[in-house]
């Protein structure tokens, strides 16, 4: 396991504070250039590593990304992405429950989601939401959310006996840095769209989020489905540090080649 990787893990079993933790801190790497030197090489690893993955058409990987407004989550798939197979990779947001996704349970959509054997999926979003926005705005009682925790441990660790390899990362910002980034929303007419009053107001509830955070990060931060609180102020180490886990974990699951179905020696071609 790298430092990084080491630094970063949400150890199970342990309570998360996150005033603990710099949002701009850079664990395990204090260069910016040697950290873009590694995170380049952590993608084209990936490249290899996700062509294992569909080759074998085994097993399935769920990377989940979660984090603040502006923490960064839609650059992160550019970034750490880039270059994947896109034949071989779903990325799926989930926005509040609407139409069908209503009439449901809370995970219904999300197994709708769980990519199949020899894919990559990427949550934007996920159902930790059901233990983060409807906690913070109360619109289901703390007796129905507050019992979410262990359903969803149940619902990864089932995922996980069934060749599902989870990878859950909370990307962390400082309220200084969110500031910033709505900043440049507003003034960049290019970035205009992607402002919404909303996020202002969202921003009322930080300490209420900081609260919902740690504590669904530090209950299902699980040996078959690890949390990783990454520091995203910088959004260099951001990228780094989730190739760099992603990469390892991919690695980890020692992907092989599947043999030819039939005998290729006596092939020839006319």
């Amino acid at each position: 396991m790298s430092k990084i990787r080491e630094k970063l893990l949400a150890e199970p079993g342990k309570i998360l504070k996150l005033s603990e933790i710099d949002p701009s801190g850079t664990p395990g790497c204090d260069n910016k250039e040697d950290g873009i030197a590694r995170y380049l090489k952590n993608i084209d690893r990936m490249r290899v590593l996700q062509y294992l993955l569909y080759a074998e058409g085994k097993r399935a990987v769920l990377a989940v990304l979660q984090g603040i407004d502006a923490g960064g989550k839609d650059g992160t798939i550019q970034k750490v992405m880039t270059g994947l197979n896109p034949q071989g990779v779903q990325v799926t947001s989930f926005k509040v429950p609407a139409g069908e996704e209503k009439e449901h349970d809370y995970l219904w959509r999300v197994h709708k989601a769980i990519p199949k054997w020899g894919q990559m999926g990427i949550f934007n979003r996920s159902h930790y939401e059901d233990v983060l926005v409807v906690r913070v705005h109360n619109t289901v009682p703390k007796a129905v959310w507050s019992k979410r925790y262990e359903q969803i441990n149940s619902f990864e660790e089932m995922l996980a006996d069934n060749g599902v390899k989870i990878m859950k990362f909370f990307l962390y910002i400082s309220k200084e840095e969110q500031k910033k980034r709505f900043e440049e929303r507003l003034n960049n007419p290019e970035k205009n769209w992607k402002f919404s009053k909303a996020d202002l107001e969202e921003r009322n509830y930080w300490d209420d989020y900081t609260a919902a955070f740690e504590e669904a990060i530090g209950k299902c931060s699980k040996k078959h489905a690890p949390w990783y609180v990454i520091p995203a102020n910088r959004k260099w180490y951001r990228d780094l540090a989730v190739s760099e886990i992603v990469k390892e974990t991919l690695e980890e699951m020692d992907m092989k080649l599947p043999k030819p179905t039939a005998d290729l020696s006596n092939i020839q071609f006319e």
